[in-house]
């Protein structure tokens, strides 16, 4: 197969030797023992800075656009653009990473959630491990680079899956940790519903209640109300594109970036989402193949909200890793290599084009929506992906059979233990 013949033994060392060698240097670039220049301050650092501000009590300053970057200005010298509008439990996740120096949290953080990604994604993926690990590799480096959260929510919703697929109500466990980054997890969530798996919401909801009361009553009650005002906030600054809209991966933000009206583009987005969630309702309805159904699932995940980066991508690479062997089964060579070529793009749009941004125009400017920023196009091809896999997965004439340790079997309504 074409896919498995650029997924070689070696190519698959060296990206797994590379990824550990990119978090060392980024580690030492952030402990200063490199002579590589910061100018601007990584979404991880935004994380430590949050932390060290909740030590501080000033938890709620930090959902403050305002004081945010001025404190932002203060640590890094520039004039980075970086609100905070994670839900009030991840705050408890920084301000554990702030008892330690950055570096070090870094190392840490970043280290132990990519490997624990990993992990996840062989045990989905198995034989089909090199080819899901090439096509999103772009994504896995974007994600070293800037320190953010992507391999935790991937961790979080492959554990979900799995649980799913072996038909353990324990799924709502990472599901409900998912409060973290909610948007990501509205498609499982749903699946969960319309899969009739009761215990598993019960348990999801337990544990989002437990999260949200264990950050009031270490932040504070006030933290609820400042966050809700910073999420209008960061509503405004989406329509009026003060976001790197070429770093996203939504239909929102590659129509935005083409000066589509963001009223138009919200609606368009809107409907995407409705059409993407009826896709998990259907999988369901249909009784499609457990790995089809959560695959289609995580894919899904990622056409909710129009406020996703190529971080998240993440949850392509689950997506990727229950759909690829039957891709790989049915695809002819010039789709596999489609496949292949639309995954690298869409996975490495988004640092090409800053690369090629920061070299052309610069660095130093202080909103993305006030320079002449290259367009958004991943959320395109993304919906090129979808439609390219969809008209793979249909070809055949009766669904694959998911492998036994994904459930084969399973029914896809109740059956939770």
């Amino acid at each position: 197969m074409i896919i498995t013949r650029f997924a070689t033994p070696l190519v698959t060392r060296v990206l797994l030797l590379l990824m550990p060698a990119v978090v060392l240097a980024k580690a030492a670039t952030l402990a200063g023992l490199t002579r590589i220049e910061k100018t601007e301050l990584t979404d991880f650092e935004t994380f430590h800075i949050v932390g060290r501000m909740i030590w501080q009590g000033r938890a709620a300053e930090a959902y403050h656009a305002g004081t945010m970057r001025e404190v932002q200005r203060v640590v890094s010298g520039s004039d980075t653009f970086m609100p905070w509008t994670y839900p009030p439990p991840f705050d408890l996740v920084v301000a554990g990473l702030a008892l330690l120096p950055v570096s070090l949290a870094y190392l840490l953080f970043t280290g132990a959630t990519l490997a624990a990604f990993l992990l996840v994604l062989k045990r989905i993926a198995d034989e089909a491990f090199p080819a899901v690990l090439l096509a999103i590799f772009p994504a896995i480096v974007v994600t070293i680079g800037c320190g953010q959260n992507g391999f935790l929510s991937g961790t979080l919703i492959g554990l979900a899956a799995l649980a799913f697929a072996g038909g353990r109500a324990l799924a709502g466990l990472p599901l409900g940790l998912m409060v973290v980054k909610p948007h990501l997890a509205v498609a499982f969530a749903l699946h969960a519903v319309a899969a009739r798996h009761w215990r598993c919401v019960g348990l999801a909801a337990c544990v989002v209640a437990l999260a949200c009361a264990a950050a009031t009553l270490a932040l504070g009650i006030t933290v609820w109300p400042a966050f809700v005002s910073a999420v209008a906030e960061a509503k405004a600054f989406l329509v009026a594109g003060y976001y790197p809209l070429h770093r996203m991966i939504s239909v929102y933000a590659a129509l935005r970036s083409l000066a589509v009206p963001a009223g138009v583009a919200l609606a368009v987005q809107a409907g995407i989402a409705f059409l993407a969630l009826s896709v998990v309702v259907a999988t369901i309805r249909g009784r499609r193949d457990t790995a089809t159904a959560l695959g289609a699932t995580a894919l899904a995940g990622l056409f909710v909200s129009p406020y996703a980066y190529d971080y998240d991508l993440t949850l392509y690479g689950i997506a990727l890793a229950f759909l690829m062997p039957g891709l790989i089964r049915r695809a002819s060579p010039r789709e596999q290599i489609a496949l292949l070529g639309l995954s690298l793009f869409t996975c490495g749009y988004g640092l090409l084009a800053s690369v090629w941004h920061d070299r052309m125009v610069g660095q130093d400017i202080p909103y993305p929506g006030t320079a002449a920023w290259p367009p958004s196009l991943a959320g395109f091809a993304l919906l090129a992906i979808v439609v390219l896999v969809w008209r793979i997965l249909s070809r055949a004439a009766g669904p694959v059979a998911a492998p036994a340790r994904l459930g084969d079997g399973l029914p896809l309504a109740g059956g939770l233990r």
